[in-house]
C-alpha cells in the first residue's frame, strides 16, 4: 500500500465559508488501496462499451443510408441525440451521483448502454431504422450517468500526487470508446456489400457489442466499488466531510468568474471535437472518394493522438500543478494544429492527413483532462461531478451549434473556410483562457494539510 502523512487543515476560507476538517488539527494516515485501479479499470473499460456506440452509424453513413434508405441527416441525428439527451439529463445525472455513490451510478449507466444494445439487435431489418434510434437514444441516456464520473472517481479513490493521472486516464476511457467507434464499424459493414451482406454484417456487429456490454454489465455488479474503507488524501477528507447542498453548488458555480470563462474556453474545445468527428467521414470521402476504411482509422489515430496527450497533461499536472499554463500552451497548440490539418486535406497523400490529424488530435483531445482539473480546482470543495457536468453540458451545447455550423459552411461554402473558422474559434478560447486567474483552491487545502 501506498501511505500519505498530513495533518489536515483546521480550515480554508471560501467566500466567507469556512471548511474545518472532520479531525481538526490531529494528524492522520492517508492510504490508498490497490484496488483504486481495478475500479479505475472498470470505468476505463466501461465507458469504451458506450462510447464506441456514438459514431457507431455516422462513421458508416453511406452503408445505413444504403441498407436502411434513410436519409444523411437521419443518421447524423444518431450522434446529434447524444448532445441533446446529455443537456436534458446532466443535472439530475449529476444530482444522483452527488447524492448517492459511483456504484449506483455507473450500475445505472451500465444497465442503460446494455438495454440499448440489444434493443438494436432485433432493429437489422431494413424497415426498422427506428428501432436503432430507439436504441441509440438509450444508450445516450446511459452515458449521461457515466460521462462525468472520472474527476469524481479520482478524486475519490486515489492520493492527492494521482488524482490529475487517474482523471485523464479515466477520459481516456471515454477517448478510447470514440476511437473504437471510428474503427470498428468500417471494418465490419462492407459499405460496397450487397443487401444481403450489409445485413449480416450489422447483425454481426450488433451482437459483438450486445455481448460485450453484457458481459461488463455483470462484471460492475459483481466487482465495482462505491468507496475505499478510508480517504486517500486530505482534499477527499474534507470534501467528504461537507453536507452537499446541490443548488447552492451550481449557485456558486455560475457566480465564480474563473469558472464562467473555463466554460467557455472548455465548450469551443469539445464542441470542435464533436464536430471534427460527427462529420469527418465526410470531409474526407470529399478528397478521397474511395477512402472509407481510411475515414475510421484517421478519426482512430485522430483520437489515440488525443489520449496521449490526456496523459501527458495528466502527469505535467501531477508533477508542476501549472494548470493555467499547461492549459493556455495546449488551446494554442491546437489552434496551430487545426491550421495544419486545414491546409493538408487537399494534398493529395492521404498519408499527410493521418499525420496532421495526429498533430490535431494530441492537442486538441489532449486540453480535456486539463480544463476537468483546472475546473476541479477553481471550484474546490464543491462537488468534482457536478463540476464536471456543468463543463461537459456548456461542451454538448457548443457541440451542437458548431456541429450544426460546420456542417453548413461544407455544404455551403467548402471545408476550407468551415476548417478556418474553426482555427479562429481555437485562438478565441486561448485568449479568454488567458484570462482565467489561476485560482488553486485544491491545491491549497494541500499544501496547508502538508505543514
Amino acid at each position: 500500500m501506498e501511505v500519505y502523512r498530513s495533518v489536515i487543515m483546521d480550515g480554508i476560507a471560501e467566500k466567507g465559508d469556512v471548511l474545518e476538517s472532520p479531525t481538526k488539527k490531529g494528524a492522520l494516515e492517508y492510504t490508498v488501496f490497490p484496488m483504486r485501479w481495478l475500479v479505475l479499470f472498470t470505468y476505463v473499460v466501461f465507458s469504451i462499451s458506450t462510447m464506441m456506440q456514438w459514431v457507431q452509424y455516422t462513421i458508416i453513413q453511406d452503408a445505413v443510408v444504403k441498407y436502411y434508405g434513410v436519409s444523411s441527416f437521419e443518421v447524423y441525428w444518431t450522434s446529434m441525440i447524444f448532445m441533446i439527451v446529455y443537456l436534458l439529463l446532466i443535472i439530475p445525472a449529476s444530482w444522483l451521483l452527488d447524492k448517492t455513490n459511483l456504484r449506483v451510478t455507473i450500475i445505472i449507466s451500465s444497465f442503460g448502454t446494455c438495454l440499448g444494445a440489444w434493443l438494436k439487435v432485433f432493429s437489422v431489418s431494413q424497415d426498422m431504422f427506428w428501432l436503432s434510434f430507439v436504441g441509440q437514444t438509450v444508450v445516450a441516456v446511459a452515458q449521461v450517468f457515466m460521462f462525468n464520473v472520472p474527476p469524481r472517481l479520482a478524486a475519490v479513490w486515489f492520493g492527492a500526487d494521482q488524482v490529475s493521472s487517474a482523471c485523464s486516464i479515466g477520459l481516456c476511457g471515454n477517448l478510447l470508446g470514440v476511437a473504437v467507434g471510428f474503427v470498428l464499424p468500417p471494418l465490419l459493414v462492407r459499405a460496397s456489400g450487397s443487401i444481403p451482406e450489409i445485413a449480416a454484417d450489422l447483425r454481426l456487429m450488433f451482437y459483438l457489442i450486445a455481448g460485450f456490454t453484457t458481459v461488463l454489465f455483470v462484471f460492475i455488479l459483481l466487482f465495482f466499488k462505491a468507496a475505499p474503507p478510508s480517504p486517500p488524501s486530505a482534499a477527499a477528507d474534507i470534501s467528504n466531510s461537507l453536507d452537499s447542498n446541490f443548488l447552492l453548488s451550481l449557485k456558486k458555480l455560475i457566480t465564480n468568474r474563473n469558472y464562467v470563462l473555463l466554460l467557455m474556453c472548455y465548450g469551443l474545445v469539445i464542441g470542435i471535437f464533436y464536430a471534427i468527428s460527427t462529420l469527418l467521414n465526410q470531409v474526407i470521402l470529399s478528397y478521397y472518394p474511395d477512402a472509407n476504411v481510411d475515414a475510421g482509422r484517421i478519426g482512430l489515430v485522430f483520437v489515440l493522438a488525443g489520449m496521449v496527450g490526456s496523459v501527458v497533461c495528466g502527469l505535467i499536472l501531477d508533477k508542476t500543478h501549472r494548470f493555467k499554463e499547461t492549459i493556455v500552451s495546449v488551446y494554442g497548440a491546437s489552434a496551430v494544429g487545426m491550421l495544419v490539418f486545414t491546409f493538408t486535406l487537399n494534398c493529395g497523400y492521404i498519408s499527410v492527413v493521418y499525420l496532421s490529424s495526429i498533430l490535431l488530435g494530441f492537442f486538441l483531445i489532449g486540453y480535456l483532462p486539463a480544463g476537468v482539473e483546472f475546473g476541479s480546482e477553481l471550484t474546490y470543495p464543491g462537488p468534482e461531478a457536478t463540476t464536471a457536468g456543468m463543463l461537459n453540458a456548456m461542451g454538448q451545447i457548443f457541440g451542437l451549434l458548431i456541429t450544426h455550423l460546420y456542417e453548413w459552411m461544407l455544404r455551403s461554402v467548402g471545408d476550407r473556410w468551415a476548417n478556418l473558422t474553426l482555427c479562429a474559434l481555437l485562438a478565441c478560447g486561448a485568449a479568454i483562457t488567458a484570462a482565467i486567474r489561476s485560482d488553486l483552491r485544491r491545491q491549497a487545502a494541500q499544501n496547508t494539510s502538508k505543514q
